[in-house]
C-alpha cells in the first residue's frame, strides 16, 4: 500500500462524503478505505475529518490538504500521460456523467466500442438528470442538456437538440390539444415536469412571434427521471417537453403527438464540461472526441 495510494482514497472519501462510498468507488473493502485514511493521518500527525456515527466531515485542515492532494494527483496523471504516451495507449479509470436519456440512448452504447479500442481503460458512468458538480464530485467530464452555470468550466458544444410538447392520442382526444403556450395555460393542461433541486421545467420556454416567451405550466407529475415522464405521456396522463431524438420512435408510431405546434420549445444545447485539468487527460479528450463523432447524427432532424 503506497502513500498515493492513501492520498488517493483521501481524495475519493472527501469528494463523495463517505467512507463506505470511496471503497465502492474504489473496489476496496470499508476496512482497507478506513487504514488509508488513518495511515494518512497518523504521517501528517492532524485529523483529515470529524466522523461520527452518522456523518463524516472534512475539518480544516483535511480542506486545505485536499486542494494540494488534488494537485498532486492532477501531476501525476500529466507525468505519467508523458512518460507513458498514453495519448496513443491511455489508462485508468474515466469518471462520466449524462442525463438519463441521453446517457442511455446514445452515451451507453458507445462505451464498449470505446473500451475495445482502448483496452486499459475503465469507465465509470453516472447517469443523472440532476446537475453535477465536476470538482466535489470527481468527474472527468459531464454530458448535459442547457446552459452552464459555471463559468470556470469549459465547455464543447455538441449540438443544439430540437424538442416539441407531446401528448398521447387517448389524452388529446379526453383533454384536446392545446394550439400554442397561452392555451396549454388558459386550458389548465396537465404537464409533466422534470423536478430537481435547481429545476426550473415549470416554467417551459417556448417560441412565440413576439419571440421566446416563459409559460408557467402546472401540472400533479413530477419527477426526476425523463424517462418517467415520457411513460406517463405514453400513458395518457398528461403533456411532456421531450428532446425530439429521445420520442422519436414513438412520435413515428403514433404512440404520442406533437401539440402547441405554433410555438415549439426552444432548442436546448446538448454539450461537454470539463475543467482545464481535465481537459488535459488524453483518455478523457479522446472519449469526448468519440462520443461526439458518433452522436451527434442523433441530433438531426429524423424526419
Amino acid at each position: 500500500m503506497s502513500y498515493l495510494d492513501n492520498i488517493r482514497t483521501f481524495v475519493r472519501v472527501y469528494e463523495l462524503g463517505s467512507m463506505s462510498a470511496a471503497g465502492r468507488d474504489l473496489r476496496i473493502s470499508p476496512a482497507v478505505t478506513s487504514s488509508r485514511i488513518s495511515q494518512l493521518e497518523d504521517h501528517l500527525g492532524v485529523r483529515l475529518f470529524q466522523r461520527t456515527t452518522r456523518s463524516l466531515s472534512p475539518t480544516e485542515q483535511g480542506k486545505a490538504f485536499y486542494r494540494g492532494a488534488a494537485d498532486i494527483l492532477d501531476a501525476v496523471a500529466g507525468a505519467e500521460a508523458e512518460v507513458a504516451n498514453i495519448t496513443d495507449n491511455p489508462k485508468g479509470a474515466l469518471y462520466v456523467a449524462a442525463p438519463l436519456g441521453v446517457g442511455r440512448r446514445l452515451i451507453a452504447p458507445q462505451v464498449p466500442g470505446f473500451l475495445k479500442a482502448y483496452p486499459e481503460v475503465s469507465l465509470r458512468l453516472r447517469l443523472t438528470d440532476r446537475k453535477v458538480d465536476l470538482t466535489t464530485e470527481g468527474l472527468d467530464l459531464a454530458f448535459f442538456l442547457g446552459q452552464p452555470e459555471d463559468s470556470n468550466l469549459k465547455i464543447r458544444k455538441i449540438a443544439d437538440v430540437e424538442r416539441v410538447l407531446c401528448a398521447a392520442p387517448d389524452y388529446i382526444a379526453a383533454r384536446g390539444a392545446p394550439a400554442d403556450g397561452a392555451a396549454l395555460v388558459a386550458e389548465g393542461h396537465e404537464c409533466l415536469r422534470l423536478r430537481y433541486p435547481g429545476a426550473t421545467e415549470f416554467r417551459w420556454t417556448l417560441r412565440t412571434a413576439e419571440g421566446p416567451v416563459r409559460f408557467n405550466v402546472a401540472g400533479r407529475y413530477e419527477c426526476d427521471d425523463g424517462d418517467v415522464l415520457t411513460d406517463w405521456a405514453l400513458a395518457g396522463q398528461g403533456i411532456a417537453l421531450k428532446p425530439r431524438f429521445e420520442i422519436a420512435d414513438h412520435l413515428a408510431a403514433g404512440r404520442l403527438v406533437v401539440v402547441a405546434e405554433a410555438t415549439p420549445p426552444e432548442p436546448i444545447q446538448m454539450a461537454c464540461l470539463f475543467t482545464h485539468r481535465r481537459r488535459q487527460d488524453p483518455k478523457a479528450r479522446l472519449f469526448m472526441e468519440y462520443i461526439t463523432d458518433r452522436i451527434v447524427g442523433a441530433f438531426q432532424d429524423p424526419r
